[in-house]
């Protein structure tokens, strides 16, 4: 199934009914992510096969008033790979790829010391 994201108005005049917006909204079925914009006085919901009808009566029922404001499908984002940066795993050994950079050495001589080894 296709997730939806349906953008409810409802009337939220105090903390109370917040509450109740969003726990009415939580335990709908196939909701798996509620959000609540106070200042605009909206409840958004997304999930898989949620009857926006059925939501729609339950908020009428406990807060007097509820309106659909939209309801439309929510587009998966697809992943960014960076190929340069990403570990490489071969045979069980994790080669990481780092950007080459020349390397500057510096040999430094030691005056010979006076010892009977040597």
């Amino acid at each position: 199934m296709v997730q939806q994201k349906i953008v409810m108005k409802v009337p939220m005049s105090c903390e109370k009914h917040r509450t109740r917006a969003l726990k009415i909204a939580a335990v709908a079925k196939g909701v798996s992510k509620v959000a609540i914009e106070a200042e605009k006085g909206q409840v958004e919901v997304i999930g898989e096969g949620v009857d926006s009808m059925c939501l729609t009566m339950s908020l009428r029922k406990k807060l007097g008033h509820a309106d659909i404001v939209s309801v439309e499908e929510v587009k998966e984002k697809k992943e960014e790979k960076k190929p340069a940066d990403e570990p490489v795993w071969i045979s069980g050994y994790n080669i990481v790829r780092y950007p080459q950079y020349p390397m500057h050495c510096q040999v430094v001589y030691d005056e010979p010391s006076n010892c009977s080894v040597m």
